[in-house]
């Protein structure tokens, strides 16, 4: 983890965060957990979301909580798992609502990586956690990092969408300027409450019907198997 860690315009907005004093814990933290722990997920994929989507090309913003904590499902992007993974439930509810909503086919794999290279900033609020153990890495530093990049999309000129799915993305999501950006929020898509608001949201139309309202391109949900 060095300051070559960002590839593209993250870099300018978030060099400054690696030397803050919990970044320099965290990276502690997080080298010990990698040397002793298995975590979740490669230390070399710790950062996708802010490569695959600059700051400059994000439109939409999808908010998770931390990385899926079983064998090779987390790859850095929020809901995403490397293909050729099973379909996480919560995913596949995401798959089901986008199928209602938009008319997509449901795909048989469960790599997002389409929608990242389109502009859709796959954001999980901590990006590391160990094998099996839900929520292990919160509380270590992550949150101010990723709020600083919530921050930076929030202060940009260009309007975006935010998806918040979940009290805990709405909480993080909360200083959000509404007036400027575009705020979806539903229930959690997790089998535990996707049925209580979640399904029927119509969430992808609503963020591609904003984004042209913008004079901007709307995304291209559909996922190619």
């Amino acid at each position: 983890m060095s300051k070559t860690i960002f590839r593209n315009d993250w870099a300018e907005v978030l060099e400054s965060e690696l030397n803050q004093p919990y970044y320099l814990e965290l990276r502690q933290f997080l080298a010990q957990e990698y040397r002793t722990q298995t975590i979740y997920p490669d230390m070399y994929d710790i950062y996708n979301a802010l490569h695959y989507t600059s700051l400059a090309s994000t439109r939409v913003v999808i908010l998770g909580q931390d990385p899926y904590h079983g064998p090779g499902q987390a790859h850095g992007l929020s809901f995403s798992v490397k293909p050729g993974v099973a379909v996480p439930p919560s995913l596949h509810n995401i798959y089901q609502e986008l199928h209602e909503d938009l008319g997509c086919p449901v795909p048989a794999h469960g790599s997002l990586i389409h929608w990242a290279e389109q502009g859709v900033l796959l954001l999980n609020a901590v990006l590391t956690v160990r094998r099996g153990q839900a929520a292990s890495h919160q509380n270590k530093g992550w949150e101010p990092f990723t709020d600083r990049v919530v921050e930076a999309v929030n202060m940009r000129e260009e309007p975006a969408v935010f998806i918040l799915w979940g009290s805990h993305a709405q909480r993080k999501g909360a200083n959000i300027d509404r007036n400027k950006h575009l705020v979806i929020t539903s229930p959690h898509p997790s089998p535990l409450s996707a049925h209580r608001g979640f399904f029927g949201s119509h969430p992808f139309s609503k963020a591609n019907h904003f984004l042209e309202s913008h004079g901007m391109q709307p995304i291209d949900w559909c996922i190619p198997d």
